[in-house]
């Protein structure tokens, strides 16, 4: 068969070498929007993680049988299209579970710990002139007895709830669907998670019910000294809002996720004055070695059941 790997860069390091065993296959570091049709013409099967596949894309590839969506989430591609066409899509769920929760804790020891502040204050040689051996100008704090509200508690939001709970902290969940309950974990509204917990993190996805989820107003209501993770999908938090009151109020924000991804060059969060209070990583939660490699697996695996 011929199978066609649109965005390969994304995958840069992992073997790519299991595809050889199934066919003919093509591989692109990148594809533009241009590219996208001449590329996939003669494909059966097309790997995708982020290049948008249309209904005129697939009108256009007579030998469309499958599309291999590299990713969780399946918004790239025309779903009702693809039904109607008789085009078979499959997703990989739950590859990168545990990176994600990783990278979250990640963020969080970063910022509650002032880790730039720190590492900088050796390394441009302050710390050589102290007149004692440790510094504590920036106190930092334990997990241990602090509230940490979790919006969206899915298999990453319930992974990081149950670790937040071996730390000691006193956990709380926001379902931003409105249905989804447990037992294990008090539930909480928007407005009393705001108003109490020390940590915020998010795992939701982008939708209605998200979409500007936290606001200017919503921010303004936190607790002095609150840490915000999210680790969700880019727009749940406005980031002009996020950009406006980092510099009026003592909140720190970390942000593996942005409403368009790469960053643009005039972004308002790159001019913050408290810089120190925002840690941005560039879409890198779900990247373990490792989940790039369950994520190529289950998409090689996706193929194999499918012919």
């Amino acid at each position: 068969m011929n199978i066609v790997l649109l965005d390969a860069l994304t995958f840069e390091g992992t073997d790519l070498s299991a595809f050889d065993t199934l066919g003919s296959v093509e591989v692109f570091a990148t594809t533009s929007v241009e590219q996208t049709q001449q590329r996939i013409t003669n494909a059966e099967v097309i790997v995708t993680n982020k290049v948008v596949i249309t209904k005129e894309n697939m009108l256009g590839a007579k030998s469309l049988k499958l599309i291999c969506i590299a990713a969780t989430g399946m918004n790239n591609v025309d779903l009702g299209a693809a039904a109607e066409l008789n085009i078979e899509v499959k997703n990989v769920a739950g590859y990168s579970t545990d990176s994600v929760i990783q990278h979250t804790f990640s963020m969080l020891f970063y910022l509650l710990g002032s880790s730039r502040y720190y590492d900088e204050s050796v390394k441009d040689g302050s710390y050589s002139k102290s007149p004692i051996f440790t510094d504590v100008s920036r106190p930092f704090f334990e997990i241990k007895g602090k509230k940490w509200g979790i919006i969206g508690l899915g298999s990453i939001g319930r992974g990081v709830a149950n670790i937040a709970r071996v730390f000691g902290a006193d956990v709380s969940y926001y379902s931003t669907s409105g249905v989804n309950r447990t037992e294990d974990f008090q539930r909480s509204s928007l407005e009393d998670m705001l108003k109490t917990c020390d940590i915020i993190t998010i795992h939701a996805p982008l939708n209605d019910k998200t979409n500007n989820l936290l606001d200017y107003e919503q921010l303004l209501t936190c607790k002095e000294g609150t840490i915000i993770l999210n680790l969700g999908r880019g727009g749940i938090i406005n980031e002009d809002a996020v950009a406006k009151i980092i510099d009026e109020k003592n909140i720190s924000f970390g942000l593996d996720v942005l409403t368009a991804e790469p960053i643009r060059e005039n972004h308002p969060l790159l001019n913050v004055k408290n810089s120190d209070k925002l840690y941005i990583t560039p879409h890198i939660a779900w990247t373990s070695v490792e989940a790039r490699e369950k994520l190529i697996a289950g998409v090689v695996q996706n193929i194999k059941e499918s012919f």
